[in-house]
């Protein structure tokens, strides 16, 4: 029988009432720093966590979207302290298994129990099975092969799969009838052509986001996939927002403080019926 969870004495959409505490991935930029600005703001001691990643040299990126992937969580961590709130950072490479134990782990030890998990680090390589070494937008692009297929499913699916087992381990393990979980996806049924390890993984992790749902109903938590639009993290460029303008299924450019209003809304009690879907984001 699956139970809903029983939010009668919590606020429609405050996260503070009972002292929420966050891991958020890939948070030192982008939507995982917005994400973890908005869930402090609404009371959340939050674990920001990242590694910092040296891109190749890539003509089709811009810098600043390089240079905002190897910088470190401190920022985002001070600005949170900054306004009051309760945050941390750790950099720790996802594509370690032992990773998830890691960071449950140092937040216990910081803030106590964690009842929130927004997973939006990911290992992003663009590969393709076309023999071709640039992507439309004049990115990069490699063949697809054991090291891409490697680099994308470690952080995305199968560090996905172990966070949300460790999560489900400690909160049944403490009997605690309260929990969200939020994934990021990308790509769709037909594929993400030009991204195919990218889109793969992303796949993975729906499912594997879909299966914590039905299974930890019965303990009060949700699970659901965000699928942003266009986010401008950095890497759009003036022909990137073109495509969108030309094409008939993309309708916004959104900033990562749009797509982190989302998630936090659907960690929020408002969002308790919301379960075992993936919400597209136009």
């Amino acid at each position: 029988m699956v139970r809903t969870p029983d939010c009668t004495k919590r606020g429609a959409t405050a996260l503070s009432d009972d002292g929420h505490v966050a891991i958020v991935t890939g948070s030192n930029h982008g939507i995982g720093a917005a994400t973890a600005r908005h869930l402090a703001q609404r009371g959340a001691a939050v674990l920001t966590t990242f590694l910092r990643v040296v891109d190749e040299p890539d003509p089709g990126i811009p810098q600043a979207y390089r240079d905002a992937r190897r910088t470190d969580a401190e920022d985002v961590v001070a600005a949170i302290r900054d306004a009051g709130g309760r945050a941390d950072a750790i950099e720790v490479d996802l594509a370690n298994a032992s990773s998830a134990t890691t960071l449950f782990d140092r937040t216990e030890n910081t803030f106590g129990p964690v009842d929130v998990l927004v997973h939006n680090a990911t290992g992003w390589v663009a590969d393709t099975f076309a023999p071709k070494d640039e992507d439309a937008l004049g990115r990069t692009v490699k063949p697809v092969s054991a090291t891409t297929f490697d680099q994308q499913f470690a952080v995305d699916a199968r560090a996905g799969a172990l966070l949300i087992a460790e999560f489900a381990r400690r909160l049944t393990a403490r009997a605690a009838q309260w929990g969200r979980i939020v994934t990021l996806t990308s790509g769709g049924p037909l594929g993400f052509p030009e991204e195919a390890s990218y889109g793969a993984a992303k796949a993975a992790l729906v499912n594997y986001t879909m299966t914590a749902a039905l299974e930890l109903a019965p303990y009060g938590v949700t699970a659901n996939a965000v699928h942003p639009p266009v986010t401008d993290t950095g890497w759009v460029t003036e022909e990137v927002r073109q495509v969108v303008e030309r094409r008939s299924d993309l309708i916004h450019v959104a900033s990562p403080d749009d797509v982190a209003e989302v998630i936090t809304w659907l960690v929020s009690d408002a969002a308790r019926l919301v379960t075992a879907n993936v919400v597209h984001l136009r």
